[in-house]
């Protein structure tokens, strides 16, 4: 089940691909980051979360390249949440196209707390929307 969904076109630039004319797999991963901050602007955003001295920490990124994309492609970034923890958060990102899967991935994280420099407990907004979601 697709928990708090966001997504967004993705337009390729020219210095995302390479010689051939692929895009770059390092261009997957700063697109996953635009995709979690898309996700995070649109159900719990960076201004709310600074207001009460949180920040979101990415631990882990996970990438399976599944067909090439060129620069004539029309992708569409995916990612939701399918897990929330005491303090953890685990989400699942896609780029797709009409044809294709071309990258599917997973990203885990946490928020820390700015003023007492620790791990922080997940943000109550953040947990009941995925609460009311299951």
């Amino acid at each position: 089940m697709k928990i708090l969904l966001a997504q967004q076109p993705i337009h390729i630039n020219a210095y995302d691909i390479d010689a051939m004319g692929i895009v770059s797999n390092i261009v997957y991963v700063r697109w996953f980051e635009d995709l979690r901050m898309a996700f995070l602007n649109e159900h719990y955003p960076l201004a709310e979360m600074m207001a009460v001295q949180i920040s979101p920490i990415l631990m882990k990124t996970e990438i399976e390249y599944k067909a090439p994309l060129t620069i004539f492609d029309k992708p569409l970034g995916r990612c939701w949440m399918v897990k929330v923890g005491q303090s953890s958060w685990e989400m699942e990102l896609e780029i797709t196209t009409e044809k294709h899967t071309h990258c599917i991935g997973k990203q885990s994280g946490c928020f820390f707390d700015l003023e007492k420099k620790k791990v922080a407990k997940i943000p109550e907004p953040l947990k009941k929307l995925f609460e009311m979601e299951q």
